[in-house]
């Protein structure tokens, strides 16, 4: 059933309602968080506990060869275990002992949960007790779910973070404010926003998750914290139980979003103004140059969001009001009210959103529409392309550096390239 429900922000009165969707889904695993976060956690290792099946996701998602020395596995359940032939237990303590026993670099062990019967049947949770009492020493071992019958596939990330979160140390009362930064950056990306807010004079920033695990950032009622990522619903719910605050800003998508995500802290730890703006306005100036490359190719062109990462809301703000493309529609796999409140409250007047996905009803739109450009799954992407619709792959937004003022240019490339491919092709 579909069903539209009015948006509960301060910006419902500019806001069409929003379409709620409920049907055939179309998106990744939540074991594809893996792929980026092992490769930002250099001392964590990711164990998956599933089928034959997530062992061939995970190694064609990664694209890395067996022998490579990967920080990540499956831990494979036989039909023998779905039979109770074995003790399901058992063999996992025995593969947790034979790993740790050759890669003692590991300094965090992740135990991540699937979908297949035989995996839900297992308390992992109580397996990652079971084994951090004998490993402790060692390697700090955890556990999260990366079903793929979650509401999408972020969703990993998020689970793995907030599974951090109850072991990062705690701060006390009398401890000096610091600043956290939550989601999943390539490491140029991190750099940059450390720099920034060094030179605006904030210190004692870290990030969650930090490269090394084993040093997590400590916790206590002076953190405050800048969501990276949207998705991070469950993670940012866990350090508010831990005492932390939530800094409300745009995300830090293009000039504008970067800015306000920047200023927000800034404001929060006392920055002067004209200080904020002396060290950022140069930073603002570079990227809007960078912009400006793509806002001729871009301006005036029409995009639809299919439903895919929850990255598709402060995407799009950036798009219409950066660059002036025109919004069919954002459909978004979830929309978190609070975290996107400041992202609804600029986007363009009278926007359509939908929440979930009806996939053959989103394919209707888009049919009838006919946008410039769809931003849609890999699933999606080459039938729509065979009926004369240009698209792009939304999982490129994910993995790619897109974050921050230096990233702006490189984020509205993405957006042009396949317009450009098409003027091509059609030449």
């Amino acid at each position: 059933m579909n069903a539209s429900l009015p948006l509960n922000t301060a910006s419902a009165v500019d806001c069409a309602p929003v379409l709620k969707e409920r049907g055939q889904r179309e998106v990744f695993c939540g074991l594809t968080g893996i792929i980026w976060l092992h490769r930002k956690m250099q001392d964590a290792f990711f164990l998956v506990v599933g089928s034959r099946t997530c062992a061939h996701l995970i190694q064609s998602a990664a694209g890395v060869m067996i022998f490579a020395e990967p920080r990540f596995a499956t831990a494979i359940m036989e039909e023998r275990d779905l039979a109770g032939l074995a003790d399901a237990n058992e063999e996992l303590d025995r593969i947790v002992d034979q790993l740790l026993e050759r890669r003692p670099e590991i300094k965090s062990l992740f135990l991540v949960g699937s979908c297949p019967s035989e995996v839900i049947k297992l308390d992992l949770s109580k397996a990652a007790q079971r084994l951090g009492a004998k490993h402790g020493r060692q390697v700090r071992i955890l556990n999260y779910s990366g079903s793929g019958i979650e509401t999408t596939f972020t969703e990993g990330e998020d689970a793995c973070l907030a599974s951090l979160v109850p072991v990062m140390p705690e701060l006390p009362a009398s401890a000096p404010p610091n600043l956290i930064i939550v989601g999943s950056l390539p490491d140029i990306v991190e750099d940059q926003f450390l720099r920034l807010f060094a030179e605006l004079g904030i210190e004692n920033v870290a990030s969650l998750p930090e490269r090394s695990v084993a040093d997590l950032p400590g916790v206590g009622p002076n953190t405050r914290f800048l969501l990276a990522q949207p998705f991070l619903g469950d993670t940012a719910q866990r350090l508010k139980e831990r005492g932390a605050q939530r800094l409300d800003a745009l995300f830090p998508f293009g000039v504008q979003g970067t800015t306000d995500w920047l200023k927000v802290a800034a404001t929060e730890f006392g920055i002067d103004l004209q200080h904020f703006e002396e060290i950022t306005l140069p930073y603002q100036l570079r990227a809007d140059r960078a912009i400006a490359h793509q806002r001729k190719r871009l301006e005036g062109k029409s995009i639809f969001f299919m439903p895919d990462s929850q990255l598709e809301v402060p995407l799009a703000r950036f798009l219409a009001n950066e660059l002036g493309m025109v919004l069919t529609e954002v459909g978004s796999p979830y929309l978190h009210r609070t975290h996107l409140a400041q992202e609804l409250a600029v986007l363009p007047a009278g926007v359509i959103l939908s929440e979930g996905q009806d996939v053959d009803r989103q394919l209707d739109r888009v049919r009838a529409t006919k946008p410039d450009l769809t931003v849609c799954g890999l699933g999606l992407a080459n039938p729509l392309e065979s009926e004369g619709l240009c698209t792009k792959w939304a999982i490129e937004l994910v993995f790619s550096p897109i974050h921050g003022f230096d990233q702006a240019g490189d984020l509205a490339e993405l957006f042009a390239r396949p317009l450009r491919r098409r003027d091509v092709l059609r030449v």
